[in-house]
């Protein structure tokens, strides 16, 4: 009940946060925390204009916290990507609370899993992505996990700590121990 609630309250917040900007040409700007399904969570720190390919076009560069790595995010289609603003800390709460009521289910099937699992990464739903990692974690305490989801967990890991660090204003270990405090 309490994450069905609070994805109905996600997307309606994205949509109209998302509806509310369409009608600006950049939907972001300098200096805005958003969050791109792959990458995690960052600050746009510029938006330039790039040929690449032949085809000249605006990027978001958004800057990483973690490692200080730059993402070039194409502005005409990032709502597209699923490029979406960084949840608030009450959000972010949320999912932490979230996180020890998740079901998880334990597909035997390792390419239906890493793809169900991928399908609920670039979802960029922050509850979805807490799924991953709950889910991958029991099996990795279980059975071990093999190397492409072994790296899947650290990614799924990166993306949920680097909003919820932005998000709240905190250090990575610090979201890093609340997360697995959830998770036991």
């Amino acid at each position: 009940m309490q994450i069905l609630k609070y994805n109905t309250i996600i997307r309606k917040e994205m949509l109209s946060k998302q509806t509310e900007r369409k009608a600006v040409e950049n939907l972001f700007q300098v200096g805005d925390k958003i969050v791109h399904p792959m990458h995690g969570a960052g600050v746009i720190d510029s938006i330039v204009e790039k040929k690449v390919n032949g085809v000249t076009r605006q990027y978001y560069i958004m800057k990483l916290p973690l490692g200080s790595m730059l993402v070039m995010i194409p502005t005409e289609n990032s709502s597209e990507i699923g490029v979406r603003p960084v949840v608030n800390s009450q959000q972010a709460d949320q999912v932490i609370a979230a996180i020890p009521s998740i079901e998880v289910d334990m597909e035997q099937n390792w390419n239906r899993r890493y793809r169900e699992n991928m399908d609920r990464l670039k979802s960029g739903n922050l509850l979805e992505v807490a799924r991953v990692v709950k889910s991958l974690m029991l099996r990795d305490a279980k059975r071990g996990l093999s190397t492409g989801e072994r790296k899947m967990l650290h990614s799924a890991k990166q993306i949920l700590i680097s909003e919820i660090v932005l998000s709240q204003n905190s250090s990575y270990e610090a979201v890093e121990a609340r997360i697995n405090v959830a998770l036991t």
